[in-house]
């Protein structure tokens, strides 16, 4: 009996993507104001803006299948089209299983589609149910996963504890973070609410960001006895991405939780330092005097792993996306900044703060070197320096080479 023709009842297109070929909801058929955001209107989401983070995802992936050796399994119980996961099927060598999830019917029915557009019906599972069922039942030993990807529109935290349980040991987790106005600050005390952590507004939040989302993740994984490491984050456009890494054993978890700490910060000065604990909330600030501010517990480890930055270059000069020199740049970048301390200085803040023209990157970041310092650019801001020179000596430098000028 002749399978039935898919046939959606909203207006779709088919787009060409990596190495595959789904079948999407057509965004210009539902925005009827320029204001309107499409994916969200759509009744399956689809956000071709994201192509940057999937192909991140795919390679990061890679470089996690080389490391490990095996054959790997990969859940993303978020899956809505099922773009992302049938790209890692197609897209990365050594997927042995992919399973694609989401509660949404008109989703599983175009996930379905896609999967048997490439030809994929042998590897890849399409489930229906919510994320946090199936992730659960994934929880128990043989059932789990080397890799869980989750994508929502919004926070990850809903799905954190079963995500987490739903890996073996050493999987990989992968976090998409799109409420950034809750993370750099803006809405405090959802982000306490949330992650567990006080964001702030400085020049340097999507930095903070990141260790927020990785220090939520770090005090989950710690209740199961689970410790994280953080192989690779990225801030792009709308969100924050984070790749950790998890090992099973308390030791492990006393480790992650002995990366945990606070980021003093003042906004006078801009002097910032990292603190293990908050001894009182009254610290003044070592080089002014003025009163610091705090953002924390957050993560204040490495947010990048240098050997897993340079794997992931190396598989994308072997790929041929769209975003192939976004990703070049990006990828250098931070394998330039894996091994700098936390927080970085922008120029044009500084600048402004002692009423200077902000200099050239390339100009103060030479300076920095010749005086020993260590000093990177960073992917977070291109006007941004990742250095363990202090903020006076950051100013030094801005007065000198606007006096050699």
């Amino acid at each position: 009996m002749a399978t039935k023709p898919f046939e959606p009842d909203f207006p779709t297109e088919t787009v060409r993507e990596g190495r595959v070929t789904v079948l999407v909801p057509k965004l210009s058929a539902f925005v009827t104001e320029p204001s309107e955001y499409a994916p969200s209107k759509a009744p399956v989401f689809y956000n071709p803006v994201m192509e940057l983070n999937r192909d991140l995802s795919v390679l990061a992936l890679q470089a996690y299948q080389k490391r490990s050796g095996r054959d790997i399994t990969v859940c993303e119980p978020l899956t809505s089209s099922g773009l992302r996961g049938v790209r890692f099927a197609v897209e990365i060598h050594g997927v042995a299983k992919v399973v694609v999830n989401d509660i949404n019917t008109r989703a599983v029915n175009v996930a379905k589609h896609n999967v048997a557009l490439n030809n994929l019906q042998n590897r890849v599972k399409v489930s229906q149910k919510d994320a946090n069922c199936l992730l659960s039942y994934h929880g128990k030993p043989r059932q789990r996963f080397d890799v869980v990807d989750l994508d929502p529109f919004g926070s990850p935290v809903p799905y954190l504890d079963s995500a987490i349980r739903a890996l073996r040991n050493e999987g990989l987790l992968a976090l998409t973070a799109t409420d950034l106005a809750c993370l750099c600050g803006v809405h405090p005390r959802a982000c306490l609410r949330k992650y567990g952590g006080r964001p702030l507004r400085t020049e340097y939040c999507h930095e903070l960001a990141v260790r927020l989302v990785a220090g939520c993740a770090a005090a989950v994984a710690a209740k199961y006895d689970i410790g994280i490491h953080v192989s690779f984050c990225h801030s792009t456009a709308h969100y924050v991405r984070v790749y950790a890494e998890i090992g099973y054993g308390a030791k492990k978890a006393d480790e992650s939780l002995r990366s945990m700490g606070y980021v003093l910060h003042c906004f006078n000065c801009l002097h910032r330092e990292t603190t293990a604990t908050l001894l009182g909330r009254n610290v003044d600030c070592p080089e002014c005097d003025s009163r610091m501010d705090h953002a924390g517990p957050l993560w204040l480890s490495g947010i990048f792993d240098k050997q897993f930055c340079e794997a992931m270059a190396e598989e994308n000069g072997h790929r041929t996306f769209r975003n192939s020199a976004t990703i070049t740049k990006l990828l250098s970048l931070t394998v330039g900044e894996a091994e700098a301390p936390p927080t970085y200085h922008v120029l044009d803040k500084l600048s402004a703060k002692m009423t200077l023209p902000a200099p050239p990157v390339v100009g103060i970041l030479s300076a920095l070197r010749e005086k020993g310092y260590l000093a990177a650019p960073t992917h977070f801001n291109s006007r941004g320096i990742r250095t363990n020179a202090s903020a006076n000596v950051m100013r030094e430098m801005l007065r000198s080479h606007q006096s050699s000028t």
